[in-house]
């Protein structure tokens, strides 16, 4: 909701690549399973976390408008690692290396808000498990060196002046 309302305030907004790669993964392979997250039931899951750092490096390419101010990614490429330790798994230290080398000028996070928190066809984790891959998300920006700016609970109209706020610090 926070994505629409910025979109709705003229600011371009690139949106989870993961959505589409995640109902493709699941296509057939949901009997039986506890679907935590695609990279926990996909083949082969280094391919698939290599496409996501993929696609994800393609949107951070992309934002390259000299008429655009600012750029809102719903998910970044540290993301990728942050799930990744998250499910135990290892990672080539290329990706660690394309992280650092592509930078984002600021990271906004909204923590896990156990009110407003819903499980759909794409996120499949609960509760739980979305504040454990907090921390690592947290965790992994902060090992990349970024300071993480938490966007506080609030309606969308407060998140979004506190979020307008900040970029404007940021500058």
């Amino acid at each position: 909701m926070l994505v629409t309302a910025l979109e709705q305030e003229g600011f371009f907004c690139f949106h989870e690549v993961i959505r589409d790669m995640t109902l493709e993964a699941k296509n057939g392979n949901t009997e039986n399973l506890e679907l935590v997250n695609p990279i926990a039931f996909v083949e082969d899951s280094k391919s698939f976390n290599e496409k996501l750092l993929q696609l994800r490096l393609a949107q951070f390419h992309k934002a390259n408008n000299p008429n655009v101010h600012s750029y809102f990614y719903d998910r970044g490429m540290p993301d990728v690692l942050a799930y990744m330790d998250y499910f135990g798994q290892v990672y080539e230290p290329s990706y660690q290396e394309l992280c650092a080398k592509h930078r984002y000028d600021q990271i906004l996070i909204l923590p896990p808000w156990k009110e407003i928190y819903v499980q759909d066809n794409e996120r499949m984790e609960n509760f739980e498990q979305a504040t454990a891959i907090h921390e690592h998300l947290e965790n992994t920006y902060r090992s990349l060196g970024y300071d993480i700016i938490k966007v506080p609970f609030g309606t969308v109209t407060e998140r979004l002046q506190f979020v307008k706020e900040s970029i404007t610090l940021g500058r």
